[in-house]
């Protein structure tokens, strides 16, 4: 029983991390490990059953929140734009446009990404779109693994810092600062980190040019 008193929490992360590795929904998966172990620790005497009461509360609480409206918007905003088409469309239009340069589709890659950002606002939208759609391009026309899978990673993350993006959404309402401020603050960084990954990637296509090879003209 001391065991389990200091280790709650380790063993709550342990139980967390093996029913979403066997497939549980993210959703239920954590109500149910909250509730589960929230009864755990009133049996331990660590909580107080009157926190119980509160979660009514704090679930309509939430529910009736106006700012945190904008999530599942902009996540089924994402979820079109993916289905769509459009976002494979963008990204052949843009790799065409930088082409002929070296580490060109790189430099789509992350453009699009970019935009992706500010129109979806959602990570896993922008990540696994250009997964699915630039990876096996840049990897047909001999970029190298390393850099093509980093591009795409890295482009995938500015979703969090562009706006709109959920993560400043939930950051506003939980600060109890304005959405616009948030959004203000945030866009001048995430311009920069753009602009910081395009460098890379022309600086790393002409310190090893094999690593980002500009299109062959047949493709262009």
């Amino acid at each position: 029983m001391e065991f389990l008193t200091d280790n709650l929490a380790p063993i709550m992360f342990i139980n967390l991390i093996v029913f979403l590795l066997l497939g549980f929904p993210v959703t239920f998966t954590l109500s149910a490990i909250g509730i589960l172990y929230g009864l755990v620790a009133i049996e331990l005497g660590m909580m107080q059953p009157a926190l119980f009461q509160a979660l009514p509360q704090r679930v309509f609480g939430i529910v009736e929140n106006d700012t945190l409206l904008a999530v599942p918007f902009f996540t089924l905003m994402g979820l079109i734009f993916e289905r769509s088409g459009m976002a494979e469309d963008l990204l052949e239009t843009i790799g065409q446009l930088f082409g002929p340069l070296r580490g060109g589709l790189a430099i789509a890659v992350v453009l699009v990404g970019a935009m992706l950002a500010a129109t979806t606002g959602v990570v896993s939208a922008s990540v696994i779109s250009m997964g699915l759609i630039s990876l096996p391009i840049m990897l047909r026309y001999g970029y190298d693994r390393r850099l093509a899978t980093g591009v795409i990673a890295a482009s995938g993350t500015l979703s969090q810092i562009i706006p709109p993006s959920i993560v400043l959404i939930i950051l506003a309402d939980q600060l109890g600062r304005s959405i616009g401020d948030m959004y203000r603050g945030a866009m001048l960084p995430g311009l920069l980190l753009t602009a910081v990954y395009i460098l890379y990637i022309v600086v790393m296509s002409y310190i090893k040019p094999k690593s980002a090879p500009a299109l062959p003209p047949e493709a262009r």
